[in-house]
């Protein structure tokens, strides 16, 4: 959408949840911590890798006026900007995440 340049970051279920039992589980880890895998994609590779993972063209870009055309101001907040959040707190914890990469992440959850 837009420019494709935003930042998308993402989590696989299962790290989502391992991520939560791991905290759970350490008492040296309190407060807020960033639920996202490791490495947050543009939105243009994150379109594209899930077209090549379900076998399907991933070519047309929705331009982004069309979109605030449909969703008013709240495009920018929800689909135009992005944020590139890193999970640090976990991984300084030692958290393994079981799917830190999109695709191989996209396969499994659509296998």
């Amino acid at each position: 959408m837009g420019t494709g340049q935003q930042w998308v970051s993402w989590i696989s279920i299962e790290d989502a949840v391992g991520a939560i039992r791991f905290a759970m589980d350490r008492d040296d880890l309190s407060g807020p911590i960033n639920g996202t895998a490791p490495h947050p994609v543009p939105q243009r590779e994150f379109a594209l890798t899930l077209g090549r993972v379900l076998r399907r063209p991933a070519f047309m870009r929705t331009p982004g006026w069309a979109v605030r055309l449909l969703w008013g101001e709240m495009a920018e907040a929800l689909l135009l900007s992005g944020a590139r959040v890193m999970p640090r707190r976990l991984m300084a914890a030692g958290y393994v995440f079981a799917h830190p990469s999109l695709e191989p992440a996209l396969r499994a959850l659509l296998a």
